[in-house]
């Protein structure tokens, strides 16, 4: 049972969404229920000048961003729904900053010198004011003894304990939205605030951070177009991260795009060529790639920071992705539809063919058109609006991958307004379908799935003791395995010999 204090903290809450007429906006009375209709138009009532300022996601935005850390999560994880929300509201609420005023430096030194158990003199010849400053952290500009220019990211004190309160009063909300509003069942509430919670509390390790940072860096410097500041693990702690200072101008800063020799169109390439790279080739990539965490430099340079979210794939997952976006250039919806299936991504009870004429009303406007008016993360939330028809129920890391992708198009547009998405997207793409979807992928992974195969089977006729005619029934039905694993090693032979011919 939650205490007053929680009730207290959501009424309060609730406040301030009615003031921001972001609680049940105006734009979708047509839409509600009459009881609920009512409802809007009493909390109408509230509302201040602010409520016809911006559309619903804007004004969402505003809100969440003085509700505190684990609000601005939730709004995050919100603009992950495009699905549900439909893509405007989804990208008003992906612009979600949480700038705050910062803490004062002489508390971020002593939070440092905590963190590391050691004066901050001994690792800094210089340790300055904060440049930036967020609801979980800020981030120091600071010089190394050794001469090395880093930032310094430290933990506000305190924000532990604010991030307990805040998801007393996530959890108890999610618990009445379960029980009173039928309709938003659909979002799942607790385990939505399930998953904002325990996000929330991963980024106050900032030692998880520093390992992210580091896996990306390795993965960035296999094909380079994109980098990441090395990870300094002397000034590494839970409530401390140091990193190498990033090269280049901050692309939220409008002068970033002026520098003398910049590529504008090589930028934009390089951005989109390495969020793909990190998903389809290494299964791990930034799922936060929005303008404040990229730094840029002349000719196309592109450095970022922040690894607070992560997005991985596993091997299956790729695949899938690689043949419904083959099938669709190949306007094959039997194939898109089937791959949803075989994926588990749409239930077995729903009709296929059914299901290929949905995705043909999503495939066929691609086509006839120029590439450049073709939005790829349109595409796909396009693809999951047309899905949820067939109770497609999304795993959190496709989710992901989709927000994300829509983050990057539109930083690579702004960057550079007639960025062929397609084009750019082509040589990664094409490099990934050759090598995972051509004849000798397809024998590789066939021969993967008959070596675990034969240790599935391995185990199961591991000897044990047994009664002498127990024994001798083993012993019958052992050999009969041994025949299976025979044949199926010799078919595994066989089929891979002709694909690789």
């Amino acid at each position: 049972m939650a205490g007053p204090a929680p009730f207290a903290r959501l009424i309060g809450a609730g406040w301030r969404l009615a003031r921001n007429d972001a609680l049940l906006p105006r734009e979708l009375e047509p839409l509600y229920p009459p009881a609920v209709r009512t409802l809007s138009k009493g909390l109408r009532l509230l509302a201040g000048r602010q409520a016809y300022q911006g559309r619903p996601g804007e004004r969402l935005a505003r809100s969440l961003e003085r509700l505190g850390p684990v609000a601005v999560k939730l709004g995050q994880l919100l603009s992950t729904r495009a699905d549900i929300f439909g893509a405007v509201f989804a990208q008003d609420l992906s612009r979600l900053k949480d700038h705050l005023d910062p803490f004062p430096t002489e508390t971020a030194r002593r939070q440092v010198e905590a963190a590391l158990g050691r004066p901050v003199e001994t690792l800094f010849s210089r340790f300055g004011d904060p440049v930036a400053a967020a609801s979980l952290a800020q981030a120091h500009d600071a010089t190394l003894a050794d001469g090395r220019r880093v930032a310094v990211k430290v933990l506000r004190p305190g924000i532990a304990r604010r991030v307990a309160q805040d998801a007393q009063v996530l959890a108890l909300a999610a618990r009445l939205v379960e029980r009173w509003a039928a309709p938003a069942r659909r979002l799942e509430p607790r385990a939505l605030a399930a998953t904002v919670i325990r996000s929330t509390e991963l980024e106050l390790d900032l030692r998880l951070e520093a390992a992210g940072a580091d896996e990306l860096r390795e993965v960035m410097a296999k094909d380079g177009y994109m980098s990441c500041p090395a990870v300094v693990w002397d000034g590494v702690g839970k409530s401390v991260l140091t990193l190498e200072w990033a090269p280049g101008e901050a692309l939220s800063d409008p002068a970033a795009l002026t520098q003398a020799g910049l590529d504008r169109q090589g930028l934009a390439d390089n951005l989109l060529r390495a969020f793909l790279v990190q998903a389809l080739d290494h299964g791990v990539f930034h799922a936060d790639l929005h303008e404040g965490n990229l730094f840029v430099a002349a000719p196309a340079e592109i450095t970022a920071v922040d690894f607070g979210i992560i997005g991985r794939l596993g091997p299956a997952e790729r695949r899938y992705l690689a043949e419904i976006l083959w099938g669709f250039l190949n306007k094959d919806y039997d194939r898109v539809a089937r791959v949803h299936f075989d994926a588990g991504y749409v239930p077995p009870d729903q009709d296929v063919a059914a299901f290929a004429q949905a995705l043909r009303a999503v495939g066929e406007p691609m086509f006839g058109r120029a590439a450049s008016e073709i939005s790829m993360s349109r595409l796909l939330i396009q693809l999951f609006e047309i899905t949820a028809l067939f109770h497609m129920r999304l795993r959190p890391e496709l989710v992901l991958l989709q927000k994300t992708m829509m983050t990057v198009e539109g930083v690579a547009r702004r960057i550079f307004p007639d960025h062929d998405i397609w084009a750019a997207a082509d040589p990664v793409v094409r490099r990934w379908m050759t090598r995972e979807l051509s004849p000798a992928a397809r024998a590789r992974r066939f021969a993967e799935e008959g070596a675990q195969a034969l240790r599935n089977l391995a185990r199961l006729i591991e000897p044990q003791p047994q009664a002498p005619a127990v024994v001798v029934e083993r012993a019958e039905s052992q050999a009969l395995l041994w025949f299976a694993l025979g044949a199926l090693t010799a078919g595994a032979a066989f089929l891979a010999g002709v694909l690789l011919r």
